[in-house]
Protein backbone atom coordinates (compact mmCIF):
# COMPACT_ATOMS: atom_id res chain seq x y z
CA UNK A 1 0.00 0.00 0.00
CA UNK A 2 2.83 1.82 0.06
CA UNK A 3 3.13 3.08 -3.42
CA UNK A 4 -0.16 4.46 -3.50
CA UNK A 5 -1.89 7.60 -1.64
CA UNK A 6 -4.28 6.74 1.32
CA UNK A 7 -6.95 8.88 -0.03
CA UNK A 8 -9.30 9.19 -2.83
CA UNK A 9 -12.32 10.92 -4.44
CA UNK A 10 -15.54 8.90 -4.32
CA UNK A 11 -19.32 9.29 -5.52
CA UNK A 12 -21.09 8.80 -2.61
CA UNK A 13 -24.46 8.88 -1.76
CA UNK A 14 -26.00 9.60 1.79
CA UNK A 15 -29.59 7.47 0.63
CA UNK A 16 -31.42 7.13 -1.64
CA UNK A 17 -32.89 10.22 -2.55
CA UNK A 18 -30.42 11.87 -0.67
CA UNK A 19 -27.27 14.11 -1.07
CA UNK A 20 -24.91 12.65 -3.45
CA UNK A 21 -21.02 14.36 -3.92
CA UNK A 22 -17.25 13.52 -4.78
CA UNK A 23 -15.91 13.00 -1.25
CA UNK A 24 -12.45 12.18 -0.07
CA UNK A 25 -12.11 9.08 1.75
CA UNK A 26 -9.70 6.26 2.47
CA UNK A 27 -8.60 3.91 -0.12
CA UNK A 28 -10.18 0.46 1.43
CA UNK A 29 -6.94 -2.20 2.36
CA UNK A 30 -7.03 -5.65 1.34
CA UNK A 31 -8.09 -8.02 3.91
CA UNK A 32 -8.26 -11.94 3.67
CA UNK A 33 -10.71 -12.98 0.79
CA UNK A 34 -10.51 -9.90 -0.94
CA UNK A 35 -8.67 -7.53 -3.90
CA UNK A 36 -8.04 -4.05 -3.71
CA UNK A 37 -8.25 -2.97 -7.73
CA UNK A 38 -7.98 0.43 -9.54
CA UNK A 39 -10.44 1.11 -11.10
CA UNK A 40 -9.73 2.12 -14.81
CA UNK A 41 -13.66 2.73 -15.90
CA UNK A 42 -17.20 1.93 -14.51
CA UNK A 43 -20.53 1.63 -16.18
CA UNK A 44 -23.49 3.41 -15.64
CA UNK A 45 -26.81 1.34 -15.55
CA UNK A 46 -29.78 3.51 -17.09
CA UNK A 47 -31.99 3.76 -14.21
CA UNK A 48 -28.68 5.20 -12.09
CA UNK A 49 -29.91 8.73 -11.88
CA UNK A 50 -33.47 7.46 -10.60
CA UNK A 51 -32.00 5.24 -8.65
CA UNK A 52 -30.07 8.28 -7.16
CA UNK A 53 -33.33 10.42 -6.84
CA UNK A 54 -34.91 7.83 -4.49
CA UNK A 55 -37.69 6.81 -7.53
CA UNK A 56 -37.21 3.45 -7.29
CA UNK A 57 -38.50 1.55 -4.24
CA UNK A 58 -37.74 -2.19 -5.21
CA UNK A 59 -33.88 -1.35 -4.33
CA UNK A 60 -32.19 -1.71 -0.99
CA UNK A 61 -29.48 0.08 -0.77
CA UNK A 62 -26.75 -0.38 2.32
CA UNK A 63 -28.14 2.02 5.52
CA UNK A 64 -25.44 4.22 5.42
CA UNK A 65 -23.44 6.87 3.44
CA UNK A 66 -21.52 5.10 0.30
CA UNK A 67 -19.94 4.76 -3.02
CA UNK A 68 -22.43 3.91 -5.65
CA UNK A 69 -21.33 2.42 -8.87
CA UNK A 70 -21.55 -1.49 -10.23
CA UNK A 71 -19.66 -3.20 -12.52
CA UNK A 72 -16.05 -2.39 -13.74
CA UNK A 73 -13.00 -2.92 -16.15
CA UNK A 74 -9.49 -2.40 -13.61
CA UNK A 75 -6.41 -3.89 -12.81
CA UNK A 76 -5.29 -5.98 -9.56
CA UNK A 77 -3.68 -3.43 -7.27
CA UNK A 78 -3.26 -5.68 -4.18
CA UNK A 79 -4.49 -9.10 -2.90
CA UNK A 80 -5.69 -10.40 0.41
CA UNK A 81 -4.53 -13.57 2.26
CA UNK A 82 -6.47 -16.54 0.43
CA UNK A 83 -6.42 -15.09 -3.04
CA UNK A 84 -4.07 -17.34 -4.99
CA UNK A 85 -4.76 -17.21 -8.43
CA UNK A 86 -5.02 -13.13 -9.06
CA UNK A 87 -1.92 -11.52 -9.33
CA UNK A 88 -1.11 -7.97 -9.06
CA UNK A 89 -0.87 -5.78 -12.70
CA UNK A 90 -3.22 -8.28 -14.06
CA UNK A 91 -6.27 -6.65 -15.68
CA UNK A 92 -9.27 -7.94 -14.64
CA UNK A 93 -13.51 -7.96 -15.39
CA UNK A 94 -15.79 -6.59 -11.63
CA UNK A 95 -18.69 -8.29 -11.15
CA UNK A 96 -20.87 -6.35 -9.14
CA UNK A 97 -23.03 -10.07 -8.44
CA UNK A 98 -21.81 -11.65 -4.94
CA UNK A 99 -23.15 -14.41 -3.40
CA UNK A 100 -22.33 -15.51 0.18
CA UNK A 101 -19.66 -18.41 -0.02
CA UNK A 102 -20.88 -20.81 2.17
CA UNK A 103 -22.21 -24.12 0.96
CA UNK A 104 -25.96 -23.25 2.01
CA UNK A 105 -29.49 -23.74 0.68
CA UNK A 106 -30.40 -20.49 0.05
CA UNK A 107 -27.22 -18.15 -0.07
CA UNK A 108 -27.31 -14.34 0.62
CA UNK A 109 -26.88 -12.21 -2.43
CA UNK A 110 -26.67 -8.55 -3.19
CA UNK A 111 -25.00 -6.49 -6.20
CA UNK A 112 -22.50 -3.95 -5.36
CA UNK A 113 -22.81 -0.70 -4.49
CA UNK A 114 -26.56 -0.98 -5.05
CA UNK A 115 -28.84 -3.19 -3.85
CA UNK A 116 -29.41 -6.53 -1.70
CA UNK A 117 -31.63 -9.35 -2.12
CA UNK A 118 -34.22 -8.36 0.81
CA UNK A 119 -33.04 -7.94 4.76
CA UNK A 120 -31.59 -11.34 5.27
CA UNK A 121 -28.66 -10.04 2.98
CA UNK A 122 -27.80 -7.12 5.31
CA UNK A 123 -25.04 -9.05 6.84
CA UNK A 124 -23.42 -9.46 3.06
CA UNK A 125 -24.11 -5.42 1.94
CA UNK A 126 -22.13 -4.60 5.71
CA UNK A 127 -19.50 -6.21 4.36
CA UNK A 128 -19.09 -4.89 1.00
CA UNK A 129 -20.99 -1.70 0.92
CA UNK A 130 -18.67 0.43 -1.53
CA UNK A 131 -18.72 0.51 -5.67
CA UNK A 132 -17.01 1.51 -8.64
CA UNK A 133 -17.47 4.82 -9.06
CA UNK A 134 -14.07 5.63 -6.92
CA UNK A 135 -10.27 5.15 -8.48
CA UNK A 136 -9.93 2.10 -6.12
CA UNK A 137 -12.66 -0.81 -5.05
CA UNK A 138 -12.24 -3.39 -2.47
CA UNK A 139 -14.03 -6.91 -3.59
CA UNK A 140 -14.20 -10.00 -3.25
CA UNK A 141 -12.13 -12.92 -5.03
CA UNK A 142 -14.40 -14.52 -6.84
CA UNK A 143 -16.41 -11.57 -8.48
CA UNK A 144 -12.96 -10.99 -10.71
CA UNK A 145 -12.69 -12.66 -13.91
CA UNK A 146 -8.99 -12.49 -15.31
CA UNK A 147 -9.14 -10.59 -18.88
CA UNK A 148 -5.83 -11.98 -20.06
CA UNK A 149 -5.51 -12.97 -23.85
CA UNK A 150 -7.60 -10.10 -24.62
CA UNK A 151 -4.91 -7.63 -25.06
CA UNK A 152 -6.32 -6.31 -28.52
CA UNK A 153 -8.98 -4.67 -26.93
CA UNK A 154 -8.83 -1.41 -24.84
CA UNK A 155 -10.21 -1.14 -21.07
CA UNK A 156 -12.83 1.03 -22.67
CA UNK A 157 -14.22 -1.10 -25.40
CA UNK A 158 -13.86 -4.70 -22.48
CA UNK A 159 -16.04 -2.56 -20.85
CA UNK A 160 -19.05 -4.11 -22.91
CA UNK A 161 -18.50 -7.68 -21.29
CA UNK A 162 -20.28 -6.35 -18.13
CA UNK A 163 -23.46 -5.54 -20.75
CA UNK A 164 -23.74 -8.91 -22.04
CA UNK A 165 -22.70 -10.89 -19.28
CA UNK A 166 -26.31 -10.32 -17.56
CA UNK A 167 -28.31 -11.71 -20.59
CA UNK A 168 -25.89 -14.64 -21.09
CA UNK A 169 -26.78 -15.53 -17.64
CA UNK A 170 -30.62 -15.87 -18.76
CA UNK A 171 -29.28 -17.90 -21.95
CA UNK A 172 -27.99 -20.39 -19.90
CA UNK A 173 -29.96 -20.92 -17.17
CA UNK A 174 -32.57 -21.94 -20.63
CA UNK A 175 -29.91 -23.98 -21.45
CA UNK A 176 -29.76 -22.16 -25.01
CA UNK A 177 -28.43 -25.09 -27.35
CA UNK A 178 -26.87 -24.44 -31.06
CA UNK A 179 -29.30 -25.22 -33.68
CA UNK A 180 -32.71 -24.24 -31.90
CA UNK A 181 -34.45 -20.84 -32.54
CA UNK A 182 -35.05 -18.69 -29.56
CA UNK A 183 -37.63 -15.52 -29.51
CA UNK A 184 -35.86 -12.57 -27.80
CA UNK A 185 -38.91 -10.35 -26.62
CA UNK A 186 -37.69 -6.82 -25.49
CA UNK A 187 -35.36 -7.12 -28.05
CA UNK A 188 -34.56 -3.21 -28.39
CA UNK A 189 -33.33 -2.83 -24.84
CA UNK A 190 -29.79 -2.67 -24.04
CA UNK A 191 -29.79 -6.54 -22.86
CA UNK A 192 -32.59 -7.51 -25.03
CA UNK A 193 -30.42 -6.20 -27.93
CA UNK A 194 -27.04 -8.38 -26.17
CA UNK A 195 -28.86 -11.07 -25.94
CA UNK A 196 -29.53 -11.08 -29.89
CA UNK A 197 -25.79 -11.36 -30.53
CA UNK A 198 -24.82 -13.87 -27.95
CA UNK A 199 -27.51 -16.13 -29.64
CA UNK A 200 -26.36 -15.80 -32.60
CA UNK A 201 -22.47 -16.78 -31.23
CA UNK A 202 -24.06 -19.49 -29.37
CA UNK A 203 -25.47 -21.15 -32.81
CA UNK A 204 -29.25 -20.24 -32.79
CA UNK A 205 -30.22 -21.36 -36.11
CA UNK A 206 -33.09 -19.04 -36.05
CA UNK A 207 -33.35 -15.71 -33.99
CA UNK A 208 -36.92 -13.97 -33.99
CA UNK A 209 -36.62 -10.50 -32.37
CA UNK A 210 -40.08 -8.96 -30.88
CA UNK A 211 -40.89 -4.95 -30.18
CA UNK A 212 -42.51 -2.47 -31.22
CA UNK A 213 -40.21 0.10 -32.92
CA UNK A 214 -39.80 -1.36 -36.36
CA UNK A 215 -36.49 0.93 -36.85
CA UNK A 216 -34.55 -0.04 -33.89
CA UNK A 217 -35.58 -3.83 -34.33
CA UNK A 218 -34.16 -3.42 -38.15
CA UNK A 219 -30.81 -2.19 -36.84
CA UNK A 220 -30.36 -4.79 -34.67
CA UNK A 221 -31.31 -7.58 -37.45
CA UNK A 222 -29.09 -6.22 -40.23
CA UNK A 223 -25.70 -5.48 -37.05
CA UNK A 224 -26.49 -9.15 -36.04
CA UNK A 225 -26.66 -11.16 -39.55
CA UNK A 226 -29.50 -13.18 -41.78
CA UNK A 227 -30.30 -15.84 -38.98
CA UNK A 228 -32.08 -12.81 -37.09
CA UNK A 229 -35.60 -11.96 -37.70
CA UNK A 230 -37.51 -8.96 -36.61
CA UNK A 231 -41.29 -9.41 -35.68
CA UNK A 232 -42.90 -6.03 -35.01
CA UNK A 233 -45.66 -6.61 -32.07
CA UNK A 234 -49.07 -5.37 -32.67
CA UNK A 235 -50.28 -5.79 -28.62
CA UNK A 236 -52.55 -8.44 -29.83
CA UNK A 237 -51.11 -11.72 -27.95
CA UNK A 238 -52.93 -14.50 -29.87
CA UNK A 239 -52.52 -12.17 -33.43
CA UNK A 240 -48.75 -11.63 -32.59
CA UNK A 241 -48.09 -15.42 -31.40
CA UNK A 242 -48.81 -16.56 -34.99
CA UNK A 243 -46.67 -13.77 -36.49
CA UNK A 244 -43.64 -15.09 -34.81
CA UNK A 245 -44.41 -18.59 -35.07
CA UNK A 246 -45.04 -17.95 -38.31
CA UNK A 247 -41.59 -16.15 -38.72
CA UNK A 248 -40.33 -19.38 -36.81
CA UNK A 249 -41.03 -21.57 -39.46
CA UNK A 250 -43.38 -23.36 -36.71
CA UNK A 251 -42.43 -22.36 -33.36
CA UNK A 252 -39.47 -21.56 -31.02
CA UNK A 253 -37.40 -23.88 -28.87
CA UNK A 254 -37.23 -20.86 -25.93
CA UNK A 255 -38.10 -17.66 -25.47
CA UNK A 256 -36.06 -14.99 -23.52
CA UNK A 257 -37.98 -12.07 -22.13
CA UNK A 258 -36.22 -9.22 -21.37
CA UNK A 259 -38.33 -6.46 -21.38
CA UNK A 260 -38.15 -3.12 -19.91
CA UNK A 261 -40.97 -1.28 -16.93
CA UNK A 262 -43.93 -2.95 -19.63
CA UNK A 263 -47.48 -1.94 -18.43
CA UNK A 264 -49.03 -4.85 -19.89
CA UNK A 265 -48.39 -8.52 -20.20
CA UNK A 266 -49.19 -9.09 -24.17
CA UNK A 267 -46.12 -8.98 -25.62
CA UNK A 268 -44.15 -11.88 -22.92
CA UNK A 269 -47.86 -14.37 -23.36
CA UNK A 270 -47.13 -13.82 -27.22
CA UNK A 271 -43.72 -14.96 -27.23
CA UNK A 272 -45.01 -17.79 -24.80
CA UNK A 273 -47.88 -18.72 -26.80
CA UNK A 274 -45.04 -19.08 -30.01
CA UNK A 275 -43.17 -22.24 -28.08
CA UNK A 276 -43.44 -25.13 -29.42
CA UNK A 277 -44.47 -28.19 -26.79
CA UNK A 278 -42.08 -28.44 -24.83
CA UNK A 279 -40.46 -25.04 -25.11
CA UNK A 280 -39.00 -23.15 -22.37
CA UNK A 281 -39.72 -19.56 -21.13
CA UNK A 282 -37.01 -17.27 -19.37
CA UNK A 283 -37.92 -13.97 -17.67
CA UNK A 284 -35.19 -11.10 -17.19
CA UNK A 285 -37.72 -8.79 -17.68
CA UNK A 286 -38.84 -5.50 -15.36
CA UNK A 287 -42.51 -6.30 -16.07
CA UNK A 288 -44.73 -3.56 -13.87
CA UNK A 289 -47.49 -5.75 -14.54
CA UNK A 290 -48.53 -9.77 -13.32
CA UNK A 291 -47.89 -11.88 -15.68
CA UNK A 292 -51.65 -14.37 -16.17
CA UNK A 293 -50.43 -17.42 -16.71
CA UNK A 294 -52.96 -19.80 -18.68
CA UNK A 295 -52.90 -22.78 -16.68
CA UNK A 296 -53.87 -25.12 -18.96
CA UNK A 297 -52.15 -24.32 -21.53
CA UNK A 298 -48.50 -24.64 -20.23
CA UNK A 299 -49.87 -27.99 -19.07
CA UNK A 300 -50.72 -29.35 -21.94
CA UNK A 301 -48.01 -28.29 -23.90
CA UNK A 302 -45.52 -29.26 -21.16
CA UNK A 303 -44.16 -25.33 -20.97
CA UNK A 304 -41.28 -24.25 -18.42
CA UNK A 305 -41.71 -20.53 -17.17
CA UNK A 306 -37.99 -19.75 -15.81
CA UNK A 307 -37.38 -16.90 -13.77
CA UNK A 308 -33.46 -15.92 -13.74
CA UNK A 309 -31.36 -13.10 -11.43
CA UNK A 310 -28.18 -12.38 -13.06
CA UNK A 311 -25.66 -15.17 -13.99
CA UNK A 312 -23.55 -17.87 -12.46
CA UNK A 313 -19.85 -16.93 -11.15
CA UNK A 314 -18.39 -18.92 -13.74
CA UNK A 315 -20.44 -16.77 -16.51
CA UNK A 316 -17.99 -14.24 -17.28
CA UNK A 317 -14.88 -16.69 -17.54
CA UNK A 318 -17.22 -18.59 -20.08
CA UNK A 319 -18.20 -15.77 -22.40
CA UNK A 320 -15.01 -14.59 -22.53
CA UNK A 321 -14.38 -17.32 -24.44
CA UNK A 322 -16.75 -16.38 -27.23
CA UNK A 323 -14.68 -13.15 -27.18
CA UNK A 324 -11.56 -13.99 -27.89
CA UNK A 325 -12.66 -16.56 -30.56
CA UNK A 326 -14.42 -13.84 -32.46
CA UNK A 327 -17.62 -15.33 -32.32
CA UNK A 328 -19.09 -12.48 -29.86
CA UNK A 329 -18.57 -8.98 -31.36
CA UNK A 330 -18.51 -6.88 -28.37
CA UNK A 331 -17.07 -3.66 -30.35
CA UNK A 332 -20.67 -3.77 -32.00
CA UNK A 333 -21.54 -1.88 -28.53
CA UNK A 334 -20.52 2.34 -28.96
CA UNK A 335 -18.86 3.33 -25.79
CA UNK A 336 -19.45 7.01 -24.55
CA UNK A 337 -16.88 8.20 -21.63
CA UNK A 338 -17.02 10.82 -19.00
CA UNK A 339 -14.78 11.95 -16.80
CA UNK A 340 -15.10 11.47 -12.56
CA UNK A 341 -16.57 14.92 -12.18
CA UNK A 342 -19.08 14.86 -14.81
CA UNK A 343 -21.15 11.93 -13.49
CA UNK A 344 -24.15 14.16 -13.30
CA UNK A 345 -23.92 14.62 -17.22
CA UNK A 346 -23.18 11.05 -17.63
CA UNK A 347 -26.27 9.63 -15.53
CA UNK A 348 -28.41 11.89 -18.32
CA UNK A 349 -26.33 9.98 -20.95
CA UNK A 350 -27.32 6.74 -19.88
CA UNK A 351 -30.89 7.76 -18.80
CA UNK A 352 -31.79 8.26 -22.40
CA UNK A 353 -28.43 5.72 -24.14
CA UNK A 354 -29.71 3.81 -27.28
CA UNK A 355 -29.36 0.18 -26.90
CA UNK A 356 -26.03 -0.24 -28.32
CA UNK A 357 -24.69 2.36 -26.49
CA UNK A 358 -22.64 2.21 -23.47
CA UNK A 359 -22.16 5.03 -20.56
CA UNK A 360 -18.86 4.78 -18.42
CA UNK A 361 -16.84 7.21 -16.48
CA UNK A 362 -13.10 6.89 -16.46
CA UNK A 363 -12.20 6.21 -12.96
CA UNK A 364 -8.80 7.69 -13.21
CA UNK A 365 -9.87 11.31 -14.84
Amino acid sequence: MESIQKTMKAWRLEKMGGKLELKEIPIPEVRAGSVLVKVAVSGLVSYLKSYTEGQLAVYNPPPHEFTMGSNAIGYVEAVGQDVWHLKPGQRVVLSSHITARENVKSPMMILLGITKNGDTALLAQLDWPDGTLAPYVLAPAETLTPLDGLEQYTDVQLSAVTRFVVPYGGLLKGQLAAGETIVINGATGSFGSAAVFLSVAMGSSKIIITGRNKTMLAEVAQKAGPRVVPVVLKGNPQEDALAIKDACGGGADMAFDMVGNAKDPNSTLAALFSLVPGGRLIIMGSMAVDLPVPYTYVMINSWSIIGNFMYPKDATRKMLELVKSGQLPIDVIEPQVFRMAELHQAMDAAASAGNLQNIMIDCQS
